[in-house]
């Protein structure tokens, strides 16, 4: 069985060469991605087609080179945690920001079943006004 951590890092490097596809290849179809209340792309969302949709092809419409940089990746069992920071500049208001960042991943048989974000979405607010 393949370890959370090796599942959650696998998403993070097809982050980092920017491959939507291999980011999305360890989800589920039944995961729910949840992002933070006062986030941009705030709610809950059901397998990889609504997160694409809803989470990274949103955040490309209102940011430009919005980006994760990842700090610390934690092995917790079924569970992985990354901590990092997001990065961007508002299309709107050409203001940029960054902001501390945590995701709480749980997987199963392989998969992503679970993520929640916790971000400082003040500051992200800030940079869109």
């Amino acid at each position: 069985m393949t370890k959370a951590y090796d599942v959650v890092k696998s998403h993070y490097d097809a982050s980092d060469r920017g491959d939507l596809d291999g980011m999305l290849a360890p989800i589920s179809p039944q995961a729910r991605w949840t992002e933070a209340e006062g986030f941009p792309c705030a709610g809950t969302y059901v397998g990889p087609e609504a997160i694409r949709d809803n989470v990274f092809v949103a955040l490309g419409r209102l940011f430009d080179g919005f980006t994760f940089t990842l700090d610390t990746l934690l092995d917790a069992g079924s569970h992985a945690v990354g901590v990092g920071s997001y990065s961007a500049t508002s299309k709107a208001t050409g203001k940029s920001f960054n902001a501390r960042v945590v995701h709480l991943w749980t997987v199963e048989d392989g998969k992503v079943v679970r993520f929640e974000q916790f971000a400082d979405t003040a500051i992200v607010a800030r940079a869109m006004r």
